[in-house]
């Protein structure tokens, strides 16, 4: 009896090690095959890479003077749908008056994503209250494009990166 049970526990260790190396190996496959978002907030545009390779550039509205968009490396930690906006004793449900569209992609910086708008005249303004702003169309392609985990970065001054993303793209006509 001692015997079989020291044999079980064996193999339940055995089965445990292989589930973590199987799990380890999947995740570093997605890491290899994973998309950046690189948002130029003074050039108000947003580019997905893959290999630095850049696969399309939309137009965005970032963060008014008196809520500016944050800066950094992030993640994208949520996909949402559909979303409702919950605001200070207030609840939108999903639709036409849902200030945050069709789509969100919440960042691990708390409280900040890149979603939709119901005001697609702001795009290409200073205008939100931090987060990322898209045209609902465009954000639903990016939603297909992103998996949670894909790492996410904002700059607020001009770089050699976003040089060579939108100034490049911009004069070979490649912009949305």
């Amino acid at each position: 009896m001692v015997r079989t049970e020291d044999q079980i526990r064996r193999l339940a260790t055995l089965t445990g090690m292989m589930l973590m190396i199987a799990a380890e190996a999947l995740a570093q496959e997605k890491q290899t095959a994973a998309r950046r978002i690189i948002i130029s907030i003074p050039d108000r545009k947003l580019a997905v890479l893959e290999a630095d390779r850049v696969l399309r550039i939309f137009p965005t509205a970032v963060g008014a003077p008196k809520s500016p968009s944050p800066s950094g490396a992030f993640k994208i930690v949520e996909r949402i749908p559909d979303p409702t906006w919950y605001t200070k004793g207030r609840v939108v449900p999903p639709g036409k008056s849902n200030p945050l569209g069709t789509r969100w992609l919440g960042l691990s910086a708390k409280g900040y994503g890149i979603h939709g708008t119901n005001n697609p005249a702001s795009i290409g303004h200073n205008a939100s209250h931090g987060c990322i702003r898209m045209r609902n169309h465009d954000v639903e392609q990016l939603f297909e494009m992103v998996s949670v985990g894909d790492a996410v970065e904002l700059y607020d001054q001009p770089t050699a990166e976003t040089g060579r993303i939108f100034l490049v793209a911009a004069a070979s006509g490649g912009e949305e």
